[in-house]
């Protein structure tokens, strides 16, 4: 994404409009601006003779080439990729590289603050038709981006989910009373924050589907909202969108307070004893 953000800036610096880049590959405009969008992958062929056409100097034609062809490597889940659908490897790749993370949750907690049993039990009910070694490596798939909680330079999370969340009982209820010290224990961490919206909240704006919100450390990248359906997703960079959900999630954290939160996980922690 930070490359083709690169490439269209400077293609515009080169005062050239879509039509005569595409020109310079014999390719449709639709092409140049798929590559300046990141939906396609960038072909070092094609980087070094667009940046030729910019008037770009050979160290930057090398350097930017080089940095296209490591783009271009598998990621660390590709291993997993028969298990991930294709709509999820964009957000997977934006929540390795977040910066910070905001999420509503209306229906189950949040991936990265699932301990491995109701990781388990929540993804056996979402897919009953799965083989037991299609379910372990969705697991496996699941835990391990965890692991960006633990790293040195780890992003700012702060989760926000419904209180229905809490009884819809995933796995038996050893596994919830775990699943919620899991949150009281994640909620201890500098980086991580877990608000709980109670029922007594009534109607408000994040009566919707579930959403993440990434924002990043590098300038070039675009804040991004994730939100899905049930056999797809979408991926919101237009300001619009963004400010949209930012000011929902903001609204959200209004309606209830760390203490409230703790109180509410310690009750219903006492409920699955």
């Amino acid at each position: 994404m930070i490359l083709s953000r690169r490439l269209q800036e400077r293609r515009q610096e080169a005062g050239l409009s879509l039509e005569q880049a595409a020109r310079s590959l014999r390719v449709t405009p639709l092409t140049i601006r798929r590559l300046e969008k990141a939906e396609v992958a960038l072909k070092p062929l094609y980087v070094e003779k667009l940046l030729q056409t910019y008037g770009a100097g050979p160290r930057e034609i090398e350097e930017f080439c080089a940095l296209a062809e490591q783009a271009n490597e598998p990621g660390w889940w590709y291993p997993y990729r028969d298990v991930l659908p294709g709509w999820f490897k964009a957000y997977v790749s934006l929540e390795t590289g977040a910066r910070a993370l905001r999420t509503y949750e209306p229906h189950y907690v949040t991936g990265l603050l699932q301990t491995p049993e109701y990781v388990h039990a929540c993804l056996r009910g979402g897919f009953p038709n799965d083989s037991e070694e299609a379910l372990a490596q969705r697991v496996e798939l699941r835990l391990r981006r965890q692991s960006l909680l633990e790293r040195d330079d780890a992003p700012t999370l702060w989760v926000v989910m419904e209180e229905a969340v809490l009884h819809r009982q995933v796995g038996s209820a050893a596994i919830m009373r775990a699943q919620i010290e899991r949150l009281l224990e994640a909620n201890e961490l500098p980086h991580v924050s877990v608000d709980i919206v109670p029922f007594s909240a009534g109607a408000h704006v994040g009566a919707c589907a579930p959403f993440t919100y990434f924002r990043f450390a590098e300038p070039e990248l675009p804040d991004v909202v994730y939100s899905e359906i049930l056999s797809a997703a979408v991926y919101l960079d237009q300001r619009a969108d963004v400010s949209t959900h930012l000011e929902a999630h903001n609204r959200l954290s209004l309606l209830t307070s760390t203490r409230e939160s703790t109180a509410l996980l310690n009750r219903m922690r006492k409920e699955y004893t």
